[in-house]
């Protein structure tokens, strides 16, 4: 039920968001405005004012706004209230208020969201510099070492542990240079990040400097009889380098009833510690609370709008590359989300507290918009490219050339729907089992 409301709540304000501003952009004109629809399908609640019919539909995955005269297949009375009645630069406007609503919304949002305040990895704003190396992972096979400065990824600079992650997630499976500095000398390796997790995001297996920290230790459980304390910084687990909480946690459960050794460091000083896992459940754990180095962020009015600017600009970019990536094949169209990827991640984001489901929000918001102005036809940037052509063209095209253009457009997003729509049932695990041929 919380997966259902938080998609439902996310989809309704995003579509809300976005045909207001079609809405008021139309008006702005003299556009007439006949419905105001959040949904598709049959109304399930109708009012009409001022000649406009605003109603709440059954399917909630869009929304539309119908204007007067709006297309050339309409009856028309050439009324200057009608969508094609006016100039271009009007009907510009009203095609390009809606995307730029949802981009709006993802900064607002997100800038509220950085005003609360956030706890962040304390790796993050660092150098990317090799800490340690998952065994059988993509970066030990690709020959990176422990002390490795990395420096680009595919020809992208990379000054952060954030951007070097960024850089790699879209690259799964494409063999890459990876330009790193060893000793002072600079070499290009060719790696092949792995595709981790349902989205397949790039992944190569190299960790930053850091090691979770204890605490908590619960009485009475087998890390309290060891001898763990709160405080102590959690290094390695029989050599294995430690350097976040979910690599402690799969180590621990993978030793059940099995002793493990845990090198920590307690007021700077190196320490061992034997420990025995004990089954609790379905899981092995031996009783501490754990987290990874985090620092708190706050920010004021102003310095959180910037930071959002920022933050919605950068993923901008990754957007577009993301997108680059899908047209040259060097990006899995795995990465793609469709309505039961977003609904999940609703679910997920709403379960954890209001931020981190505004927070998604604000992402989807900022994809939404952006992917609404690509210069497909049946979306507003294949509108708005069509009304381009005919500008340059210095003509009207004819209702049979943009009702070809149209249907193209219409065929290559079913084709991109459906793509979504299979991504997200190979992400649902009951239905995965019944395919097959996976």
């Amino acid at each position: 039920m919380t997966t259902i409301l938080a998609f439902v709540f996310v989809i309704g304000v995003l579509v809300f968001v976005h045909e207001l501003g079609h809405y008021l952009a139309a008006r702005r004109v003299g556009v007439r405005v006949l419905t105001f629809s959040v949904g598709f399908g049959p109304r399930l609640l109708s009012t009409t004012r001022g000649g406009t019919e605003y109603c709440v539909s059954a399917i909630p995955l869009g929304g539309y706004v119908k204007m007067a005269g709006e297309s050339a297949e309409d009856t028309r009375s050439g009324a200057p209230d009608e969508f094609l009645s006016k100039s271009k630069w009007q009907r510009f406007q009203v095609l390009i208020m809606g995307p730029l609503m949802n981009i709006l919304l993802a900064i607002v949002v997100l800038a509220g969201v950085l005003m609360q305040g956030a706890e962040v990895p304390v790796y993050r704003d660092m150098a990317p510099v090799v800490g340690a190396i998952e065994p059988d992972s993509a970066g030990l096979t690709g020959g990176l070492q422990v002390g490795d400065r990395v420096l680009r990824v595919d020809a992208e600079p990379v000054e952060t542990w954030e951007r070097y992650f960024i850089a790699v997630a879209g690259k799964a499976g494409r063999e890459i240079p990876l330009l790193v500095e060893r000793g002072g000398e600079r070499l290009t390796l060719r790696v092949v990040p792995a595709a981790e997790g349902q989205f397949e995001i790039g992944d190569l297996g190299i960790l930053p400097t850091t090691h979770p920290r204890v605490r908590s230790v619960t009485p009475g459980e087998p890390a309290a009889m060891a001898g763990f304390e709160a405080g102590d910084v959690v290094r390695a687990v029989n050599g294995q380098t430690i350097s976040f909480a979910r690599q402690l946690s799969e180590v621990i459960g993978e030793h059940p009833n099995e002793e493990i050794t845990v090198s920590i460091t307690r007021d700077g000083a190196p320490r061992e510690i034997r420990v025995t896992p004990v089954m609790r459940g379905d899981r092995a754990l031996i009783g501490i609370g754990i987290h990874d180095e985090t620092k708190r962020i706050e920010m004021g009015p102003l310095e959180a709008l910037w930071g959002s600017v920022q933050q919605n600009w950068e993923a901008t970019g990754l957007i577009g590359r993301t997108l680059v990536g899908l047209f040259t094949g060097s990006t899995s169209p795995r990465q793609l989300m469709g309505p039961v990827g977003i609904a999940q991640l609703s679910g997920e984001s709403a379960e954890s507290g209001w931020l981190p489901l505004f927070a998604l929000l604000a992402s989807i918001s900022l994809n939404l918009g952006l992917l609404n102005l690509l210069p497909i036809p049946v979306l507003d940037g294949g509108h708005i490219l069509i009304m381009l052509l005919e500008g340059i063209a210095r003509r009207d095209f004819s209702i049979r050339m943009k009702e070809r253009m149209l249907l193209a457009g219409f065929v290559f997003l079913m084709l991109l729907m459906v793509t979504v729509i299979y991504n997200d049932l190979t992400r649902v695990r009951w239905i995965e089992n019944l395919m097959f041929w996976r």
